[in-house]
């Protein structure tokens, strides 16, 4: 795991070695000021005239300068450490999510991805941060500090050896019970960012049903739920300030005593007053390493939990990979589903496809009809390697797509799924997702095709509208006929439209249709649908039904042999009439 993270700091590693650099730098001299200072003390003590004093204080200004100056670089370079690494991590985490097949997806929830993201991604930096910089600053003071304590007063030393026990108990206790409560906390944001997510994509559907209430006690739950566990990590950490003071005090009490006894008893040969004061100081530094040790032992364990999920991300390879020796080009459209077999899940009980054997010819219109839940659109994903067979071969153009490159196969395959979705951006920067080369004429072709270019041009900027995030400013059915012209615009060899005309009304429907049949005659279509009115002029039909084809045939054979497509077509008759 830190190896794999670690590979992320690259191009900033000049950075991240000098700023513990710089901070040795700085705790050198923040030591060596006391011990200055204790001279000066001293030497007065003794009489020192002022060219003593001025020679004493410049050089005591000069290291104050020079901590200062390394204090302020290493303060540099670790933000550009630990904001170039977090950059090259989100990098990382971003382009391995894009590579994921949508099994991958599945495996980890997109809300969980956008946690690893955002939040998990910022322990990690925040947790860098303090390794490479207060991590070696806080051990190495304590350590130069003690011994430069030890040679000072050697006899006062005896004060560290019962105040510091005190304090380690007490931060090991405190670890202890805080831990197991961060390391809950994540699958809470998770849960959290969960409810925002399907809150904020649904709020349409949340006001139509007037659940707003509903989904705001959801809310609360989860953050009420994140609230409770951080207040009670943060309860058990507020210990840490008050026993640090107790230790504090502690210490100057014992050394102020001590010294005290120590210079009235020997009239200051054994101990005078600069040393002393010294002690006090070389004490402060101590204990306060000690306590940055405990943040920085806090910290780094919390984000641990941050770095496994991160990690697990990253070591995750996707299910789907390029074969040793892709094929780049694909010959036809034809299709071939040879006893294919399909689950979700190798632990699946049972497969959601079952024994399928299809066969499309290259150009041909096919229609796919089944009740909710018959597997049509896991049937139509394997077509694109979306999701791999789990048994059987499917080929498109006479090859087993898992011979073929991705990107040539998807690249050839366009897939309308259910959920169309639109990005932030021009209608121009969005149809350009199919073909980022595509003139303004192209645009408006593939857009006539897929009667969109009519609403297009009701709009003031035409081509130039900018649609919102997800395509809130335009209807259901402009969005719809907006995807199947960017589909389009790939100039594919097999379209497929996961009931993707939905929104429409039959008339679009039926002169979306006869388009394709007129301007993409050699282009494979399958056309998943609810209305039978959107397939029956299919060349063929396939009938789906509990993840096996049912049946297989034109319109008229169908209505005439089979049950299901012959009920489908009666009952949605039926509606039609009684609506008329």
């Amino acid at each position: 795991m830190i190896k794999k993270l670690a590979s992320c700091i690259r191009e900033y590693k000049r950075d991240t070695i000098l700023t513990p650099l710089f901070v040795m730098f700085e705790v050198i001299l923040e030591c060596i000021i006391p011990f200055m200072s204790a001279k000066l003390v001293n030497a007065l003590e003794q009489g020192a005239d002022m060219g003593q004093v001025l020679k004493y204080g410049l050089i005591m200004l000069v290291m104050a300068f020079a901590s200062l100056g390394c204090g302020a670089l290493s303060g540099y370079y670790c933000a550009r450490a630990a904001c170039g690494f977090a950059k090259n991590l989100r990098h990382d985490l971003f382009y391995k999510v894009q590579d994921f097949s949508f099994a991958n997806i599945d495996k980890f929830s997109t809300s969980s991805l956008v946690t690893r993201l955002t939040t998990d991604v910022t322990n990690i930096q925040n947790a860098f941060m303090m390794i490479i910089r207060v991590a070696v600053r806080s051990p190495f003071m304590l350590i130069f500090a003690l011994v430069m304590a030890s040679m000072m007063a050697p006899s006062l030393s005896v004060v560290y050896l019962i105040v510091l026990p005190i304090l380690a108990i007490g931060m090991v206790i405190m670890t202890a019970k805080a831990m197991p409560l961060f390391n809950k906390l994540f699958k809470k944001y998770d849960a959290l960012n969960e409810s925002v997510q399907e809150n904020v994509s649904g709020i349409r559907v949340v006001k139509a049903f007037v659940r707003e209430r509903y989904e705001i006690d959801k809310f609360d739950r989860a953050s009420q739920e994140l609230k409770g566990d951080f207040t009670k990590a943060e309860k058990i950490l507020a210990f840490n300030a008050p026993l640090m003071q107790f230790c504090i005090h502690l210490t100057i009490l014992g050394i102020s005593y001590l010294g005290a006894k120590q210079i009235v008893g020997s009239g200051g040969k054994e101990l005078n007053v600069g040393n002393m004061q010294s002690m006090i100081t070389y004490s402060m530094q101590i204990l306060m390493s000690l306590m940055f040790i405990s943040m920085i032992f806090v910290m780094v364990t919390m984000s641990v939990a941050s770095a496994k999920r991160v990690a697990e991300v990253l070591d995750d390879e996707s299910t789907i990979k390029n074969p040793a020796d892709p094929v780049i080009s694909v010959k036809d459209g034809s299709i071939d589903f040879n006893g294919v077999k399909f689950a979700y899940s190798a632990e699946a009980d049972k497969n959601v496809l079952e024994d399928i054997n299809i066969h499309i010819k290259s150009g041909q219109t096919v229609g796919i009809i089944g009740g909710t839940g018959s597997s049509k659109s896991s049937l139509i994903q394997l077509i694109p390697r979306l999701y791999d067979v789990t048994g059987g071969e499917l080929k498109v153009g006479g090859v087993d797509v898992r011979n073929y490159d991705l990107n040539t196969l998807r690249g050839e395959v366009s897939v309308v799924l259910q959920k169309n979705v639109l990005f932030s951006g021009t209608i121009k920067e969005n149809l350009r997702w199919g073909d980022e080369n595509a003139t303004d004429e192209d645009i408006e072709r593939v857009c006539k095709l897929a009667q969109a270019d009519e609403f297009v041009q009701r709009f003031p900027d035409k081509y130039d509208t900018y649609i919102e995030q997800g395509g809130t400013n335009v209807s259901g059915g402009q969005k719809q006929r907006l995807c199947i012209a960017r589909a389009l615009l790939g100039k594919p060899k097999i379209l497929i439209l996961d009931d993707s005309t939905s929104a429409v009304d039959t008339k679009t429907d039926a002169l979306i249709r006869k388009a394709f049949a007129e301007e993409i005659p050699d282009t494979t279509k399958i056309i998943i649908a609810q209305r039978i009115s959107s397939v029956q002029d299919a060349d063929q039909i396939i009938v789906l039904d509990g993840g096996r084809v049912n049946a297989i045939g034109t319109h008229e054979e169908l209505l005439a042999n089979n049950e299901i497509y012959k009920e489908v077509y009666t009952s949605q008759n039926k509606q039609n009439e009684e609506v008329s």
